[in-house]
């Protein structure tokens, strides 16, 4: 599998569509709360969100999609809402899957899995060796996933293999550690979007967002349609992405 390389290290190709869309599912909960409705309806509803926008991206060309599920920051929500978001997780994978397989989308799962129980992690293994030769579009899940932790994980197991490196740190570089990296199997998402009115990127793949097109909408997350995506991909297709170049070399390369 090829691992790409980092947008401070080479420019990468722009078209017209984002090839890595990114979205943090923000508002869930909110939008529950604003129909004076429980919390979990929210994530319920998010849920035919998810759903929609893979189909969406699906049809507009978009090669990877990465969702924000859950943070490692997430568990210190109320037990029983934590609670919820796995069984909603695990009833997901268990009717979701064999539709993504039948459409040609590959499911990958990154994060701490550690910390789920073993049936959940059982039903991550199995979707993703299902969907593992897939190749229209990538799906990734983060879920207990942190762009800290991540970052992290990567440099320990580096270290691991290349413990002559703690002795000669001015070896390290780049491409020595992107492979260690969680989403090393996908490139840098052009665009990352952010429901639920909040402008901030809470520890979502820190090391991989040094480039991407930030755009953020009120929206929450289950009155997210295909109409707001498109909406998102005309901001985006309004930005010049020059990678730290002018405008004029920008125009001359293209």
């Amino acid at each position: 599998m090829s691992i790409f390389r980092s947008s401070t290290r080479q420019v990468p190709n722009v078209s017209d569509a984002p090839e890595h869309v990114a979205i943090i599912l923000d508002g869930n909960g909110r939008w529950a709360t604003s129909r004076h409705l429980p919390r979990v309806a929210g994530h319920a509803k998010g849920v035919e969100a998810v759903r929609a926008t893979v189909e969406a991206c699906a049809r507009h060309g978009v090669k990877y999609l990465t969702l924000f599920a859950f943070s490692s920051e997430n568990w210190r929500r109320p037990a029983d809402e934590v609670g919820t978001l796995m069984r909603l997780f695990m009833m997901a994978l268990e009717r979701e899957v064999s539709q993504l397989h039948r459409n040609d989308i590959r499911l990958k799962i990154v994060g701490d899995l550690q910390a789920f129980e073993p049936r959940l992690r059982e039903l991550i293994d199995q979707g993703m060796a299902l969907t593992a030769q897939n190749t229209r579009l990538t799906l990734t899940i983060a879920a207990n996933y942190g762009g800290r932790w991540d970052i992290l994980q990567a440099m320990k197991k580096l270290l691991r293999e290349m413990p002559e490196l703690a002795e000669s740190p001015d070896l390290l570089h780049e491409d020595l550690l992107a492979p260690y990296l969680s989403m090393a199997y996908a490139p840098e998402p052009d665009l990352f979007i952010r429901t639920g009115g909040e402008q901030r990127i809470s520890n979502f793949l820190l090391w991989q967002l040094a480039y991407s097109e930030l755009y953020f909408t009120d929206l929450f997350w289950p009155d997210f349609d295909e109409k707001a995506l498109e909406q998102a991909f005309a901001s985006y297709r309004s930005r010049e992405r020059r990678f730290g170049r002018t405008s004029a070399q920008v125009a001359s390369s293209s």
